[in-house]
């Protein structure tokens, strides 16, 4: 029998080892492997890379304030790298992940240990490939649960269900992109949209048993996570005879509303609730494109079907529905212009009231010259007329260790030339090209507004924000006026985000506080557009102390 010394010594020995022990069951492993699998869609069959031979990947579950840790082990000829959207990473910005700005890539054969924590958040995010073209099916969920014994702020759903949109090739995706490349001039469009890496029934002149079905219960309430990994169109998204009700986007909770249709940008995340309070039988889901500007876009809808479960599934008849027209502008408003933020006690929208910096962002296409190229020019994209050169080493280990020579901190905080940015452009399309950021202290506010124009054409941009969540304070069609439009923001309860869609001939006004240091990207997340150089990087500043400061590189950090 123990003595009393004994049990005493055995008491400290657990009381020294439980913080250790309740510590670590908060720390979620993963292991990616990152491999070329063999998939069939649309009747043809290609390799494509994906994570652990998934397409969609593999769905990261974790709860508030959990670690993280992903090995990322590179077994294909790329170079890759993998960014975590929407995770704010405070001070880990080494774990962001946009190849050449926070990292150099992971090489073929190497492996890299990705660790962050998820302080303070809570919903539905994703991560995807950050580097080429490979997020075109290198992506998957990230789910981030309340804390134990946290509710959500609506009633708990029966089940939850995780939707991811994409777009399909045929071809490969960096065979594409490459042609573009080299032909300058725009690449091909997908072959089709997919839900949960299915298109659907039947798909131009392809008739496949391919299609995602989402079983329900009458009178059950489920919760969709519906994410957008799409490379290059916003989409649009709505069930059959059946009514969305909204509580989150971008991992932030909203005040409840309810639709028929929601629109999600690429890089974008919406929850929603449905209630199965239809008779028995199958009702047609849609996800098409939504673009109200002249340019060429896969209109080919994506199908599957909610399917109420029954004694008797072979005699579910089918209900359909149409999905909006391609330029329906006015559906795509009314659900942006819903969105509020939940702004109560336990979750307060802190929206700057004060700008220390005040930022203008022209954003848009242009012409440079180009003597190998089919019409000798190619087609650009820049912001203030700057089109960013991706560096040879990564932004952020430059800053971290004092190497001169890879960018400059003077990027523009408007356009060097004002012009009628929404008038017609036919002129002066040229840009200037380099590596530029804006820096910015610890803890300043920022407004930024980004201005689409009219060079080339006006078009829809969704802006993502490394590293930061951002309160969309105002939109508006035209010319920013920063006399008028400035008496009509909300800075009470805007939505807040971590992506952005630009009004087509518009401008969207953004507010949030740099208390992240490190680089953080922001660009526009239609990949054609990044891959032509719409994107810059914030530097922001260590500001007083450790707490407050970008922690040291870990050691297994890629080299270039």
């Amino acid at each position: 029998m123990a003595s009393w010394v004994e049990k005493a010594l055995i008491l400290v020995i657990v009381g020294c080892l439980l913080p250790a022990l309740l510590v670590e069951s908060r720390v979620r492993h993963y292991k990616f492997n990152v491999v070329l699998k063999n998939h069939t869609r649309l009747c043809s069959t290609k390799q494509i890379v994906t994570v652990n031979g998934k397409y969609p990947g593999p769905t990261i579950v974790a709860r508030e304030d959990d670690t993280v840790l992903v090995k990322v082990v590179n077994h294909v000829k790329y170079n890759l790298s993998i960014h975590w959207h929407g995770v704010r990473q405070i001070r880990t910005g080494w774990s962001d992940g946009p190849a050449y700005i926070t990292q150099c890539p992971i090489q073929p054969g190497q492996t890299y240990t990705y660790n962050f924590t998820l302080t303070g958040q809570r919903g539905t995010l994703f991560y995807h490939a950050h580097i080429l073209w490979l997020r075109a099916t290198l992506h998957g969920a990230l789910i981030i649960l309340p804390k134990l014994g946290v509710p959500y702020p609506f009633p708990k759903p029966h089940k939850e269900n995780v939707l991811v949109l994409g777009e399909w090739w045929k071809s490969d995706v960096e065979a594409v992109i490459n042609e573009a490349l080299k032909s300058g001039l725009a690449p091909n469009v997908s072959d089709a949209h997919t839900i949960n890496g299915y298109p659907g029934l039947v798909h131009k002149n392809c008739n496949s048993p391919e299609m995602f079905n989402l079983n329900v219960k009458p009178g059950k309430k489920y919760m969709l996570r519906i994410i957008n990994a799409a490379l290059n169109e916003e989409l649009f998204f709505k069930i059959a005879n059946h009514h969305l009700t909204v509580v989150e986007v971008d991992a932030t909770y909203v005040k409840p509303f309810k639709t028929d249709t929601i629109v999600v940008s690429p890089g974008q995340t919406t929850n929603v609730i449905i209630e199965a309070n239809n008779k028995a039988g199958k009702y047609l889901v849609v996800v098409s494109p939504f673009m109200d500007a002249p340019v060429l876009v896969d209109n080919a809808t994506g199908l599957a079907s909610v399917r109420y479960t029954t004694s008797h599934p072979t005699a579910l008849s089918t209900t359909l529905t149409a999905p909006p027209p391609i330029n329906a502008t006015e559906v795509a408003d009314n659900f942006t212009n819903s969105l509020r933020a939940l702004n109560s006690k336990e979750y307060p929208a802190k929206v700057p009231q004060q700008v220390d910096h005040s930022l203008l962002f022209a954003v848009g296409l242009g012409v440079n010259p180009c003597k190998t190229c089919v019409n000798g020019s190619r087609v650009v994209a820049s912001i203030n007329n700057v089109t960013f050169v991706m560096p040879n080493i990564a932004l952020l280990q430059a800053h971290y260790s004092n190497i001169s020579g890879v960018f400059t901190a003077d990027f523009p905080a408007k356009p060097p030339t004002p012009f009628n940015y929404t008038g017609n452009q036919l002129t002066n399309l040229n840009t200037t090209t380099g590596t530029r950021v804006y820096k910015l202290p610890y803890n300043a506010t920022v407004q930024l507004v980004l201005q689409d124009t009219a060079m080339i054409a006006p078009e829809n941009h969704p802006f993502h924000l490394h590293g930061f969540n951002f309160f969309v304070v105002g939109k508006g069609l035209g010319n920013y006026s920063p006399k008028t439009d400035p008496t009509n923001f909300n800075l009470v309860d805007p939505v807040e985000r971590n992506t952005i869609g630009v009004p087509s001939g518009g401008w969207v006004a953004i507010r949030f506080r740099a208390d992240n240091p490190g680089v953080w990207f922001l660009h526009c997340h239609l990949e054609i557009h990044t891959t032509w150089g719409l994107k810059m990087a914030f530097l922001v500043e260590n500001g007083k102390g450790p707490n407050e400061s970008l922690i040291k590189p870990p050691r297994d950090i890629p080299k270039c």
